[in-house]
């Protein structure tokens, strides 16, 4: 099996990275307006962020 792998993308890659990206923001965005928390990926691994975020020692059984 024959794999191309380019390391740039072609132009409606390009174009498809860019809508990709603004829906993020605007579905990350909307989130933050509504008071709502949102995991995202940073530095391989889960990042929770927003105001009513749970904490890595809640303990969400009680």
């Amino acid at each position: 099996m024959n794999t191309n792998h380019k390391t740039i993308p072609s132009d409606e890659g390009k174009r498809l990275l860019e809508t990709l990206r603004q829906a993020v923001n605007k579905a990350l965005e909307k989130k933050r307006r509504l008071g709502q928390y949102a995991v995202t990926w940073q530095n391989g691994k889960p990042v929770v962020t927003g105001d009513d975020a749970p904490r890595a020692n809640d303990d969400a059984r009680q």
